[in-house]
């Protein structure tokens, strides 16, 4: 029943199909030597780039092993592992598949034999914290943590300038005042203060995950809404953004990067992988700069830091040639700190091998963000991040609350909408 609900799960996810392929081998075992890997990944400006990086890199020591870098749309990626997996065959599939954080226990609960064991082969305590919950499972490291998600709050230093406002009043505030912040800036700039999609609730994620809080329990599964009171908080934060005038919507990924590129928001909470998007406009150097994370007024726990996104590498195990990519995972990713330090410098990727963060790529003054050095604030966020347990149905249950919080910002009860929500999680998901 499990694979069948991943299997289900991915298909309602997806936006568009894709057919099949993409260098992958007729499985035979996973201890059978090869002399050539395949990796599937997305995103050719980031993810793949960062594995041709990598690829460089090993290759100086191991020239015999051909490396195949195959990209394909994340959407696509998950139907391929899951039609594979779920017809019990890994032909087809590649030796090592990139997986977002927020999917990887779906697979790993589903298929936990479809995984290499990585235990041995990476010092998981080397990584993040926050980022072993979702690569592990049932005590073994079965992901090579990759880049981090670590958010900020990027903000136009000019526009609430205008509105009365330096850093040091960004370094420790609530979310009630943002919202402030955010009606001073629209009464002396006529500037809305962020941008948001109505279907995209990750701004409730990165609410919740500040408390250490998620949509299930501890267990990752069992539906954790009703009785959630930082995901309470978070949905009325949200509406009193909304009543307050000070929200732009967006519909799409262009429409979000085009009001931020354009000066009709002046701030972007969201995941440091933004900042490519920021750079765009290049008028604007040296107006932008990124504080913490606000954190919940209501909830003790909470901190200014959390996560937006970000993925991890995984071995298929029952394909030939598991233990090589094993291997150039633990001489990659899994250890080589100046590799790091080349894809922050490249790439502008941050990365999650705690060993590298002291380097000088992270302690380079940025001048578009004002000499602010930007990743080394980031880096130091990404210590703070409270480690939560993703589960399996992140997006499932956001399916959910995407129709509640219209449903509340429309006149239902907060009360009545997280109540509903979680009857209809119960149902869907037991």
């Amino acid at each position: 029943m499990k694979k069948m609900w991943v299997l289900m799960l991915a298909t309602v996810l997806l936006l568009s199909a894709c057919s099949s392929g993409g260098g992958g081998k007729t499985a035979s075992g996973g201890d059978e030597k090869t002399n050539e890997i395949t990796i599937w990944a997305w995103d050719k400006a980031f993810n793949v780039a960062a594995l041709e990086t990598a690829k460089e890199a090993y290759q100086k020591q191991n020239p015999d092993l051909k490396i195949n870098i195959i990209e394909n749309a994340q959407d696509a990626i998950i139907q391929k592992l899951n039609t594979g997996l779920n017809s019990g065959t890994s032909s087809g599939l590649p030796n090592i598949v990139l997986i977002e954080d927020y999917r990887s226990q779906s697979f790993l609960s589903a298929y936990p034999d479809a995984f290499k064991d990585l235990s041995s082969t990476i010092k998981a305590s080397d990584f993040a914290d926050y980022k072993i919950g979702p690569t592990s499972y049932e005590g073994k490291q079965y992901g090579v943590p990759f880049d981090s998600g670590v958010a900020g709050l990027y903000y136009r230093t000019d526009l609430l300038e205008q509105a009365g406002y330096k850093a040091a009043d960004l370094q420790d505030i609530t979310w009630d005042d943002y919202i402030q912040i955010g009606k001073d800036v629209k009464a002396k700039t006529g500037k809305e203060l962020l941008s948001l999609d109505p279907n995209d609730l990750g701004i409730i994620r990165m609410m919740i995950q500040t408390a250490g809080k998620w949509y299930t329990a501890e267990d990752g599964k069992t539906p954790d809404i009703s009785s959630n009171p930082a995901l309470k908080e978070a949905f009325e934060t949200y509406k009193k953004m909304m009543d307050a005038n000070i929200v732009k919507l967006h519909s799409d990924w262009s429409q979000f990067v085009a009001n931020a590129n354009n000066g009709s928001i002046a701030t972007i909470p969201t995941g440091n992988w933004f900042s490519p998007s920021v750079r765009q406009e290049a008028s604007q150097s040296g107006k932008w700069a990124v504080a913490p994370m606000p954190k919940m007024a209501g909830q003790p726990n909470s901190v200014h830091a959390s996560n937006l996104g970000g993925s991890s590498w995984y071995v298929m195990n029952n394909v030939p040639g598991a233990d090589q990519a094993a291997d150039f995972l633990a001489k990659t990713f899994g250890s080589d700190k100046q590799l790091y330090q080349d894809l922050l410098t490249n790439i502008g990727a941050i990365g999650t091998y705690k060993p590298a963060v002291d380097g000088d790529a992270y302690n380079k003054a940025d001048e578009f963000f004002g000499g602010q050095k930007i990743f080394s604030d980031f880096a130091a966020w990404t210590k703070e991040i409270p480690n939560v347990n993703y589960g399996s149905n992140t997006y499932a249950i956001e399916d959910i609350l995407v129709v509640e919080m219209q449903a509340y910002l429309n006149g239902k009860s907060i009360d009545d909408v997280l109540a509903d929500a979680q009857k209809q999680a119960e149902a869907q998901l037991n």
